[in-house]
Order: C-alpha cells, then sequence, then structure tokens
C-alpha cells in the first residue's frame, strides 16, 4: 500500500513559477497546502528539497510550508534560449518515506537588449540593382525569450532602402533590407543610415548599428547558388573540422567580377562558434563538436559574393543527430544506510532517479542489481525507483551489504553506470549462547583449598555488541536435594570455575550442577550446560583393624606344639576407606620373639607357622603385624598377637590365665569373669526352657507320670559349635578345616585337656 501511495503521489507533479532575479526569500508558494499538510506535519516528518541538479535555488520553511527563493536564478544562464525554464527538484517526507514531484518555472524578463554584432555594416551594392531587391543583414542578438526577445527592425529615414522583420522556423527574426529604388552611383556613392532593433519588453530595450552601402560600378550578373535550401544531418560525435556540407554558386560574369567568395552571414552567435566555411571551396566545417542535447537543429545563412561585389544567399539547415554518448545517470533521493535485521521483506530501503540526456532508445533506461542478495527494484514511476528487501535479513551470516544498481541504456552500444549502496544491519538479540560442550568433567583433589580454579566453562555468542556478552552463573538446584551449589562457584564473566571449600572424598566422590550462560540482551537469551565435579581421592585415612580389634591390648592365639610349618595361627583383617591405590593393603610381620616361627601372608594377612613348632620353642610368643597402604606418602596400623604354644588345653587356661610378664591379669580375670556369668546365664535360660517342656509334657500327659530322678553327670563331648560362648574357641580365627574335636570331664575346676582327633571336612 504504502508503494502504491508512493507512486500514485509522484505521478502528479505540482507546478509553480517565479520571475528570474526574483531576490532570495521571495514567495513562491505554499507546498504544505499542496500537500494537504499541517506545518507541524511537516517539520515531524522532516520534509526536505532535493535538487535534480548539484545546486539548489529553493528553499523549504518546515514550519510554515512556504516554498522560497533561495538563490537569485538568471534564466538566460540556466536555460539559455530555451522555453519553458523549468528547476525541478522533489519533495522529501519521512515517515512513511515518501516523495513529491515539483517544477518551478522562471519567466524572462527583460533584462537584455538586442545587440548587434557588429556596430558598423558595409555593404556594396552596385547600381545596376533594381528596386525590390533584398539584401540580408546581420542579426541582432537578444538573449531574453517571448515578448522580452528582438520584435522588429527599422532604419532611419533615407531615399533608396526599406527594411522588414521576417522570422525563421526557429522564432528567430532578422532584418532584410529591400531597395526601394534605383542606385545612382554618379548621384551618390554611398548612402548611409542608421538600424535599430527593438525588442518587446516594458518598457523595450533597443540597439543601433550603422549600415554604409557602398554604390559599386554595374556588374550585371549575380552569382547564383545551386540549391536555395541545404539540408544536411550530422552525428552529434562528429570530431572537430568534419565536413559538414560543401555549397556551391556559379557567377556568368567574367574576370573578377565572375570570382566567388563565400561567407557566413553571422545571423547567431551560436552558429558563428560551431561552423566556419572555406571562402574559395564552399567548404561548411566544424569548428567544435556538436552536442544534441544542447541543440538539435542549426540555420546557417551562407553568402556567395562575385568579384564585382555582387552577392546573393543560401540557406544551410543542418539536422543534428542523436548519438548514445551519455550513460545513465543514478541519483539517490533517500538512503538508509543502516537497517535493523529483524525487518520484514518489502522495506523500503532507499529511492533513486534514472536519468539519461540520449533521446528515443539511447535515452530508454532499464534498472537492474548484480549479484545475489536479499534485495530487489521495485518502479515507482517512468525514471523513479525504490530498492526494497526480498526476504528476511541476518546480520550473523552477512553484517552488511554492497548493493551495486547497474542502469543500461538501450543504444548501440549500450552505455551502462553502477552505483554502489552500503547498507549495514543492525544486530538483534536472535541468538542464544551456545556452549562449547554439553558436558564439563573437571577434576578437584581431596581437601583442596577454597579458592582453587579446576577449569573454565566457555560458550559463543554470534551476536553483536550487548547481545553477545556471556555472563554464566549456577542453576539453583531443586529444594531437598544435595546442594552442590555451594562447592563450587563459576565467575560470571569468564567462566572460571572455583572450589568454594574443601571436600572429603569419602563422603563426596563426585556432584554435577547445571550452568547457565545468558547474553546481555532485551530479552536475554540463555542455554545450560551440566558442569560434573570428579574428587581426586587422596590418601587422608590409616588402615583401620577390624581383626584383632584396636582396642585389644593383645588377641590371644593358640597354636600346639605338633603344628606343622604353614599351620594358620590367626589372620588380620583390616580396610582403609580411602579408595584405589590409597587403599591397597599388605601385612607384613614387623616384630617377633621368634622371628623365624611365622610368616604372614602380603594380601591375606594370615598369619603362619614358617616351620613345625619344636620343644625349643617358648611357650608364649608375642607378634607386631604392620598393615601398610600404597599411598604416597603411606599410612600404616600394627596389630599385636599373643600366640600361646601349648600341650593341650589345659595348659592353655593356665599360660593364658597366669602370664607374670604381661602385666594384663586384672584384664584376664575380668574377661573370665564375663565368661562365667554368661555361662551361667546360658544354663538359667535352657533350665527355664526344659523345665517349660516337662511341664507341657506333663500337663498333657495328664500329670499322670512322675518325674523320674536324673542320672549323675557322666564325662562329655563337645562337638563342633559347643564352643560358642566360651573364651578359648568363640574368639578364635581358625578355619573350619582346622577346629578339634575334644573331651572334657565334669568336676573340679581344674580338667585335663587333651586332643582327641581333627574334625575333617
Amino acid at each position: 500500500i504504502l508503494l502504491l501511495c508512493v507512486s500514485g503521489m509522484r505521478a502528479e507533479t505540482a507546478r509553480y513559477s517565479v520571475p528570474e532575479e526574483a531576490e532570495r526569500g521571495s514567495f513562491v508558494a505554499n507546498i504544505a497546502k499542496d500537500l494537504g499538510l499541517t506545518g507541524e506535519e511537516l517539520l515531524a516528518r522532516q520534509a526536505r528539497l532535493v535538487p535534480e541538479g548539484e545546486k539548489q535555488y529553493f528553499q523549504l520553511n518546515q514550519h510554515t510550508g512556504d516554498l522560497v527563493v533561495g538563490e537569485q536564478m538568471d534564466r538566460e544562464e540556466l536555460c539559455g534560449q530555451s522555453e519553458p525554464c523549468l528547476v525541478r527538484f522533489e519533495v522529501l517526507l519521512e515517515s512513511p518515506l515518501q516523495s513529491f514531484r515539483a517544477e518551478v518555472r522562471l519567466t524572462d524578463i527583460n533584462d537584455h537588449a538586442p545587440v548587434f554584432p557588429n556596430k558598423e555594416i558595409v555593404l556594396k551594392i552596385p547600381e545596376s540593382a533594381m528596386p525590390e531587391t533584398r539584401f540580408l543583414l546581420e542579426s541582432a542578438h537578444d538573449p531574453d525569450v517571448g515578448n522580452n526577445s528582438l520584435q522588429h527592425y527599422r532604419i532611419s529615414s533615407n531615399d533608396y532602402f526599406l527594411v522588414y522583420t521576417r522570422q525563421r522556423s526557429d522564432g528567430r527574426r532578422y532584418a532584410e533590407l529591400v531597395l526601394d529604388r534605383a542606385l545612382d552611383r554618379e548621384q551618390k556613392a554611398e548612402v548611409d543610415f542608421s538600424i535599430t532593433a527593438v525588442d518587446g519588453g516594458a518598457p523595450p530595450r533597443y540597439s543601433t548599428a550603422l549600415i554604409r552601402v557602398v554604390v559599386l560600378d554595374i556588374n550585371d550578373n549575380i552569382p547564383v547558388f545551386t540549391q536555395s535550401l541545404y539540408k544536411v544531418s550530422v552525428m552529434e560525435n562528429s570530431s572537430q573540422d568534419t565536413i559538414v556540407v560543401v555549397v556551391s554558386a556559379s557567377d556568368l560574369d567574367s574576370g573578377t567580377n565572375g570570382e566567388i567568395v563565400y561567407s557566413i552571414v553571422q545571423n547567431s552567435e551560436e552558429n558563428f562558434e560551431t561552423f566556419k566555411i572555406n571562402p574559395e571551396a564552399g567548404q561548411i566545417r566544424l569548428k567544435k563538436p556538436l552536442d544534441y542535447e544542447e541543440t538539435k537543429t542549426y540555420e546557417v545563412d551562407v553568402q556567395a559574393t562575385d568579384g564585382g561585389g555582387l552577392s546573393t544567399h543560401c540557406k544551410v539547415e543542418v539536422q543534428v543527430k542523436d548519438v548514445n554518448d551519455n550513460a545513465p545517470e543514478v541519483i539517490i533521493t533517500s538512503l538508509i544506510s543502516t537497517l535493523s535485521e529483524a525487518v520484514p521483506p518489502n522495506t523500503v530501503v532507499a529511492l533513486f532517479n534514472v536519468r539519461d540526456q540520449d533521446s528515443g532508445d539511447n535515452g530508454r533506461t532499464t534498472c537492474e542489481l548484480t549479484g545475489e542478495q536479499p534485495f530487489r527494484i521495485t518502479l515507482l514511476a517512468a525514471d523513479a525507483y525504490a530498492l526494497v528487501t526480498s526476504e528476511t535479513l541476518d546480520r550473523e551470516q552477512v553484517e552488511e551489504y554492497n548493493v551495486t544498481v547497474r542502469a543500461r541504456d538501450e543504444g548501440s552500444p549500450a552505455l551502462f553506470v553502477s552505483k554502489i549502496l552500503l547498507v549495514r544491519l543492525l544486530d538483534v538479540n536472535d541468538n542464544a549462547p551456545t556452549f562449547t560442550q554439553a558436558i564439563y568433567t573437571m577434576v578437584m583433589s581431596e581437601n583442596e583449598p577454597a579458592g582453587r580454579s579446576l577449569g573454565r566453562l566457555s560458550a559463543t555468542d554470534p551476536d553483536a555488541g550487548e547481545n553477545a556478552r556471556v555472563r554464566y552463573a549456577l542453576v539453583p538446584p531443586l529444594t531437598g536435594t544435595l546442594a552442590a551449589a555451594s562447592f563450587v562457584s563459576v565467575d560470571a564473566e569468564s567462566g572460571t570455575v572455583r572450589s568454594l571449600r574443601p571436600l572429603d572424598y569419602e563422603k563426596v566422590r563426585a556432584f554435577e550442577v547445571t550452568v547457565r550462560a545468558a547474553d546481555g540482551g532485551s530479552p536475554p537469551l540463555s542455554a545450560q550446560a551440566v558442569l560434573r565435579v570428579v574428587v581426586r581421592d587422596e590418601n587422608d585415612n590409616a588402615p583401620v583393624l577390624l581383626h584383632p580389634p584396636p582396642d585389644s591390648s593383645a588377641a590371644g592365639e593358640l597354636v600346639p606344639r605338633w603344628a606343622p610349618s604353614g599351620y594358620l595361627v590367626a589372620k588380620v583383617v583390616a580396610v582403609d576407606a580411602d579408595a584405589g591405590q590409597n587403599a591397597w593393603l599388605s601385612y607384613e610381620l614387623a616384630k617377633a620373639t621368634e622371628p623365624g616361627l611365622f610368616r604372614v601372608g602380603l594380601q591375606s594377612g594370615e598369619v603362619r607357622t614358617a616351620r613345625a613348632v619344636t620343644e625349643r620353642d617358648a611357650a608364649r610368643q608375642r607378634l607386631i603385624v604392620l598393615v601398610r597402604d600404597r599411598g604416597q606418602p603411606p599410612r600404616s596400623a600394627t596389630a599385636t598377637l599373643a600366640v600361646a604354644l601349648v600341650d593341650d588345653f589345659s595348659d592353655a587356661f593356665h599360660q593364658l590365665g597366669h602370664d607374670p610378664a604381661s602385666g594384663e591379669q586384672p584384664q584376664v580375670a575380668e574377661k573370665e569373669m564375663l565368661t562365667t556369668y554368661l555361662i551361667a546365664s546360658l544354663c538359667c535360660v535352657s533350665s527355664l526352657f526344659l523345665l517349660s517342656v516337662l511341664i507341657l509334657t506333663a500337663n498333657m500327659l495328664c500329670k499322670a507320670r512322675v518325674r523320674a530322678e536324673l542320672s549323675p553327670p557322666s564325662p562329655s563331648c563337645y562337638a563342633d559349635g559347643d564352643f560358642a560362648s566360651d573364651g578359648v574357641g568363640g574368639t578364635g580365627t581358625l578355619s573350619p578345616a582346622d577346629r578339634y574335636e575334644m573331651c572334657l570331664k565334669s568336676g573340679p575346676e581344674r580338667s585335663d585337656f587333651q586332643f582327641l582327633r581333627p574334625v575333617l571336612p
């Protein structure tokens, strides 16, 4: 709709007139009234004048809409003899973008008087000239046009001549001198009178020249041209000294009276500056190149004069043929040099005109764009165009366009001109930041102090300016989840990730947080990535003993005297809270009463006899086992084992209960007392259970039977599992394959402990 409105408005041209030489500030017209706008609208839409040429002759008052003269204009300087004399310009409005054509006609004022090229005109006329003979005079030149131009000639009073004013086909007037009565050289050899050229101005202006007629002796034959009118055509690109035409005249007289000399009658200054003639040959040549756009037709008067002074005239009409010597011209009337990338298609970017000074096919033009670009040209009027967008724009792909507008005429060969329009795109925040990785993995050491840099996040935004400025932030975690965001921080500008506090690998081995990258646009766009932080274990935990317990001073183990080499004595069990190499444990015997008697498995922690036990070996052995991890530096723990070499288990109780060198008798006594309490409690519970079963049985038998007396206890045999609550077997580390079956007899506190046979699987 906007383009149709602009096209419609441009189709009508506003026309005004103003006299030439009008003073600056002279009122011409009120453009606001003609456009149907108020002065406030003109001011709001930033109305301005765009001249057709390089010079601005008018000014527009944006407050009142008055069009006034900005500089004095001379019609003759601007247009010469051309009529009408028009000064064209365009009125350009913005918001929306519109243009209107206007032209001001300069009306002529009578500011020039006719001027003769020579102040004295000499004519040689033979006395034999007959009355009514006509003689062509040099024309006076008046640069004014219309009524202000030269209108007629008059001569002063004389007895022989009259003057007539004639008009040419181009409207110019010239004078013909007519002989009114015959001359008589014997009576008067020279006739002098004045001629006056008068224009039609009010008041009229005039100019006077002196005519001196020299009466010649008789010469009864005048030259005769072969043609009274010569019509020729000349191409406008003809070079200087090109022959235009050759005129020819003949004279029947002989001798000097028959010799003919050719000359151009100076009827206009333009003809005099353009053509020259060879006096003897009659060749008319160009004095300068022709320009079809300035003058299309010339009328040249040629005079042939013989040696006796007789002359005749002919007319040469020169038609200038147009040549395609003017390339089209692209005139930019409005240009939006910066354009938002979010503008829709069909947005007007520039308005321009294409003009060609040639005529016909040489002056017809076409306009096109070169290259593949998101623009197109729309025709508004005969020579007015608009450059509009043809599709959506994207600054991230192309930041600016050099739009080349090419105008070509239809001449042969065709001429063209190119105009480059620079259009820069303004950025719109239409791209969100993009992380270089979807998941970032960083490693921090256990117990690493706060403030250490773990790495750097990176996100890019193809927009520009603030729209491309990326800021980083952690996304707040959901309620009820691990507050991993309190472990690290992200620098908002650089994306550097730093630790906020030391972490314990044994509590937190890895965690994930979500990081958001937002640009500085309005509204801002953002993207998210996952940051995974892996905690690297450090060797900050020493091995912990599970067996023997770390709070016991020494674990008691029994080894029979007949134990062979490789006999399993005990097994040291330890764990390490660290991971990896820091948790790999190795066992070694650090100290022993007899170092050669026992050995420790490096990986298993099993304490075995390194050789068979002999009678010479001490009954009580003390072993210290060192447990060490493989961290750097390594950490370790020690376990103490007390081993008793016994012949039977009765000796074992004695040796374990009375060890004067151990210094631990109160503790052993306390443990024996506790064992006694546990056995007594177990017996009570068992008795109650048996009593309940007997009572229930008795009730079922209707209390028909009498309780039988129990027989005295007999030697008992204890099988596998009967030492569950015993202080000797229950806490040992022997595997099921190394257990033994034994028998004890009831009776006194001290009994014989005797090995019977091993229990084989």
